[in-house]
């Protein structure tokens, strides 16, 4: 998974019923692109993540989405 500052991170709910979160990626700390990344999620809350297989990075230059 690689992600610059500014794309956004979707991350699917992992149960039935938890809603799915979105953010934007406002730091990048892993070397080329790599995580972990600091996000800022919808709801303001602010958190280093290392996404995993439920999360998508979504490039705000490009059509589509980078899936893990």
């Amino acid at each position: 998974m690689h992600a610059s500052v500014g794309d956004r991170l979707h991350v699917h709910g992992k149960v039935v019923g938890n809603a799915e979160r979105y953010g934007v990626i406002i730091e990048v700390h892993g070397s080329n692109g790599d995580p972990p990344y600091l996000v800022k999620f919808d709801d303001g809350h602010t958190c280093l993540m290392f996404p995993g297989p439920d999360a998508l990075i979504e490039h705000p230059s490009h059509s589509g989405a980078s899936r893990t």
